[in-house]
């Protein structure tokens, strides 16, 4: 049906209501971000038996704003090789998907403002979906233009490490939010929470099988590069990834969109899985409980999110890669195909599932047999290699304590 409050045309009224949503979203995604490196800062602290920010606010809870003012009067850096248009244009191209999701989000039910049906979130298009898939790819040109502008080769390698993983993960969890539009027969966000919301067996998460919500959380963890998926930004292999030669505000943007990105997302797997708005009320206040249980939902899953940061150590690039394409791409489409069959007849999903285990089992086999291929070809070439060189030939004697002589 699209947003209400368009249907009888635009007039200063819904002008004015229009731009103070932006400008409401716009302020509450900044203050959440404050928090939310704040809040990170704290329970990573927590967990490792520190104190954290306790300097700047009451609790260290204004710590965010002081590195932010800190970081505003930095000298800012161009380095000589760059590419300076791209080089000032790639922080805004990072920061600007983040904010645009966030506008299709559904924050809470429906109000009346003078005389006006609005709805809780800043806009409600009928191919939201669509937006959303467009803009997360478009997310990637930030990170990959960054790191080649900079006329480095640390922040060029960390870009072609975040282009890689984007577009890899970015088909896993396409086919993930393709699964939840089989179920709801809509591309629009707020018609999706409203099937959601006549009960908790609705939420999607349960009417998909819950497979596509735990793809969906792995893959969104890998677009948004975090733990223990950043590998772009490998202090240890990169000095700081992509963005290694930014500074100043530059710098600060990178760091904006990375958490706001965290925020933009776990509000979408709220929005397509968990119901969004949805939860149990009161007769009083009544269009300010849908809000409390979005914000409840969400902080649960940053709150995983500064868990894993904190629990898991980073990942081998191609355990990366081999998870991206050989485990999760494979087992969305299955599992897509599943839910398109369960959608015409029970029967044929049954039998999808049924020719699905087989062929699991064979690319699992398959797998088995080219890794073991590769270890016998790794040891082989090592065993020429021994018998070219002299010199391994007499450090494995004497690792193995016996004369070097005989043929050589």
């Amino acid at each position: 049906m699209g947003d209400p409050l368009f249907i009888h045309g635009v007039d200063l009224a819904v002008f004015v209501i229009a731009v103070v949503k932006v400008v409401v979203a716009f302020v509450v995604l900044l203050v959440s971000v404050m928090l939310m490196i704040w809040f990170e800062r704290k329970v990573i602290s927590d967990m490792q038996n520190r104190i954290g920010p306790n300097r700047a606010g009451p609790f260290g809870i204004l710590q965010t704003l002081a590195d932010g003012i800190k970081l505003f009067f930095k000298e800012d850096l161009m380095p000589t090789n760059a590419d300076r248009v791209v080089f000032k244009l790639a922080p805004y191209l990072a920061l600007l998907p983040a904010l645009l999701i966030f506008t299709i989000v559904p924050v809470g039910g429906v109000v009346t403002i003078a005389h006006h049906t609005v709805e809780l979130q800043v806009a409600d298009p009928a191919i939201g979906i669509l937006f959303l898939l467009a803009l997360s790819s478009v997310a990637v040109y930030g990170t990959m233009l960054a790191g080649w502008s900079s006329g480095s080769k640390y922040p060029l390698l960390g870009a072609v490490r975040a282009s890689a993983q984007m577009i890899s993960y970015e088909a896993a969890m396409g086919l993930s939010i393709v699964a939840v539009v089989l179920e709801s027969h809509s591309l629009s966000t707020r018609t999706i929470v409203d099937l959601q919301a006549s009960s908790v067996l609705h939420w999607n998460v349960f009417r998909t099988g819950v497979i596509p919500f735990l793809i969906f959380v792995v893959a969104v963890t890998a677009e948004l590069q975090r733990p223990p998926f950043d590998l772009s930004e490998g202090e240890q292999e990169l000095v700081g990834g992509f963005h290694t030669e930014y500074s100043s505000l530059r710098f600060a943007l990178f760091f904006l969109a990375e958490f706001m990105n965290t925020i933009t997302m776990s509000a979408i797997i709220v929005t397509l899985f968990l119901g969004g708005p949805d939860g149990p009320g009161f007769h009083f206040l009544r269009w300010l409980w849908p809000i409390l249980w979005f914000a409840g939902k969400t902080v649960v899953f940053l709150y995983g999110y500064v868990w894993v940061r904190a629990s898991l150590p980073r990942m081998r690039y191609d355990q990366l890669m081999d998870i991206g394409w050989k485990l999760l791409i494979p087992l969305s489409l299955a599992w897509l195909l599943i839910i398109a069959a369960i959608e015409q007849s029970r029967l044929w999903g049954v039998a999808i599932l049924v020719a699905c285990v087989p062929i699991y089992f064979l690319l699992q086999r398959s797998r088995q047999v080219s890794r073991r291929r590769a270890e016998m070809q790794a040891v082989e070439t090592e065993r020429a290699r021994s018998r070219k060189d002299p010199r391994s030939v007499l450090f494995d004697s004497l690792l193995a304590d016996e004369p070097a002589g005989g043929e050589h």
